[in-house]
């Protein structure tokens, strides 16, 4: 009988399956006969009710034409809010999503929006492994299919996530300033449906920030690192002009200059959100495991699989502020001889080849260097940076002159009406580097023969109490 059953990954003969889809499949065929009609009125017990919970979730991912039966079956059995049925739901998403049929991803987001209708316990962590999902450069048919889909639940359910869920709404708001940034860059001739896409997405964005500024304060100054990579699309160049000039206009009143949003650090679930689980593990296991020296083979590995194609590489944006911002290492491993961040960094830089796309990684790396507070932010965020500028000196002295001119240049162009911030925010994070021992002094910096004079003197001038070599 288990072999007439459709699965929901294609699998080879010598792979092995999958453990989640292995459970679902056999609590499906062992309790088959029970998910027809009339159903048993008993109340089953706990491990009864887990089981039942899988077969139906089985059932509505393989038998599409069934599937609203085996959703008035799970409203007539649940007990727990639904809460068992969500976390294998998200099980199955984390683990399986890529691999999935599109048959099964369709169920899957169609039985996602009947757990927001139910609010089901765990309906707003089922949404975010949803966006995961949803591949930064892909403008592969399947990825903005899924775009496609969550835009319009997000639209759909907005009044209800609001009410329920409204930090929900700030994750959404988050993946798809992100999305658009690439859909925008993209020529409109060459992918079908994208202009239709684009305009739900900048209609989801511009509702979520004119309607309700404060889920963008949620998002903290990241916030503004998306919004500027869109100013050139006109309903973000106005909403970017009236957060400079006409702050009012959001009906927020703690609201008052752009530069409130500054000092507010981004939580790193929001960086985990351009991530998927896949992506994760790999750059996980590489800074927990591989060993510096070793890890070519892992890279390249990584390379083929998550940035081969050819608009993939602005995912390397997202890479580089999920390792800054959510992955820290503990010190066992930061004091051995595993790949560190900073190297891993310089790879991905190294492997840009759009120079929009360098500039924009290189800010992604600075990014909380320009409003760094001790009190509030991380030392661990702005600690790959200062890394890969002293540890690629002498041999990679290009590496360091790039990098710290870039951040030099940031002092000066970033926001020009607030250059006194960001000026404050460097040397802050010059300082705390210093005295928190990530480095012994500037003074590798300012001793490097092979290193610019104009950059050595800004560096003087941006920290007084450093002494130039010779001075």
């Amino acid at each position: 009988m288990a072999s007439m059953v459709s699965k929901l990954t294609p699998t080879a003969p010598y792979e092995a399956e999958n453990q989640i889809e292995l459970s679902l499949r056999q609590a499906f065929v062992s309790l088959e006969p029970n998910l027809r009609p009339p159903f048993s009125l008993t109340i089953p017990k706990v491990d009864e009710y887990f089981h039942l919970n899988r077969a139906i979730l089985y059932g509505i991912l393989s038998e599409p034409h069934f599937a609203k039966t085996h959703i008035k079956h799970l409203h007539g059995i649940v007990t727990d809010s639904y809460a068992i049925f969500v976390n294998l739901l998200v099980k199955v998403i984390d683990q399986l999503y890529p691999k999935l049929l599109g048959s099964v991803k369709n169920q899957l987001v169609w039985v996602a929006e009947e757990m927001v209708d139910v609010l089901g316990i765990g309906y707003d962590a089922l949404l975010v492994s949803l966006l995961r999902q949803i591949v930064g450069g892909d403008f592969g048919a399947d990825n903005l299919w899924l775009c496609l889909k969550l835009v319009t639940l997000f639209l759909d359910k907005w009044q209800c996530l609001l009410e329920e869920g409204p930090h929900i709404l700030s994750s959404a708001l988050y993946t798809f300033l992100r999305v658009l940034s690439d859909h925008s860059m993209r020529a409109k001739a060459n992918v079908e449906n994208l202009e239709s896409l684009k305009r739900l997405e900048i209609q989801l964005c511009v509702k979520t920030v004119r309607e309700e500024f404060h889920l963008c304060l949620k998002i903290g100054r990241d916030f503004i690192r998306l919004l500027q990579d869109l100013v050139h699309v006109p309903e973000f160049g106005d909403i970017w002009k009236d957060l400079v000039l006409n702050p009012s206009k959001f009906n927020s009143p703690e609201f008052t200059d752009v530069s409130q949003i500054y000092c507010m650090r981004t939580s790193s679930s929001y960086t985990l959100l351009r991530i998927n689980h896949e992506m994760e593990t790999q750059l996980r296991f590489l800074l927990t495991h591989v060993k510096l020296g070793h890890q070519k083979r892992h890279q390249l590995w990584f390379a083929r699989k998550f940035l081969s194609e050819p608009d993939r590489e602005t995912v390397i944006v997202d890479i580089v502020r999920f390792i800054c911002c959510a992955h820290h290492p503990p010190n066992e491993i930061l004091h051995s001889d595993i790949v560190p961040r900073w190297a891993l960094i310089g790879w991905l830089l190294k492997s840009c080849r759009k120079n929009y796309v360098v500039a924009n990684v290189k800010l992604a790396l600075f990014y909380d260097w320009l409003f760094f507070d001790e009190r509030l932010d991380n030392i661990m965020n702005i600690e790959p940076a200062i890394l890969l500028m002293v540890y690629s000196i002498p041999k990679y002295i290009d590496m360091t002159h790039t990098l710290l001119e870039f951040l030099l240049l940031l002092l000066d162009n970033f926001d020009v009406e607030h250059k006194d911030v960001i000026v404050k925010g460097v040397s802050s994070a010059f300082q705390s580097l210093t005295r928190r021992g990530v480095i012994q002094s500037l003074d590798v910096l300012m001793t490097c023969a092979a290193l610019s004079p104009v950059l050595k003197n800004c560096l003087a001038k941006l920290l007084p109490g450093v002494k130039l070599l010779g001075s």
